[in-house]
């Protein structure tokens, strides 16, 4: 699994407003930045982008994946 791929695949499956995947092969780190998440706790934000992977976890493809995961009004809060 290359960052490229695992880009594709979660934003394949959800509509990201920002998306950034950085990581080794086996651990990865992501800035998931959804309108989607409007509402949800984020435990349920974790468990959306997590669904976005299907069985990569399960099969040990995506190893270990932390997500911060943000509505587009938190991560304009967020900038800089």
């Amino acid at each position: 699994m290359t960052a490229d791929e695992l880009h594709r695949i979660i934003s394949t499956g959800l509509d990201c407003q920002h998306l950034s995947v950085e990581g080794d092969g086996r651990h990865w780190f992501a800035t998931v930045v959804s309108s989607a998440f409007d509402g949800m706790r984020p435990i349920q934000r974790h468990q959306r982008v997590y669904a976005t992977l299907g069985g990569r976890m399960a099969t040990d493809e995506v190893h270990a994946l932390s997500i911060k995961a943000m509505t587009p009004a938190e991560w304009a809060r967020s900038a800089p």
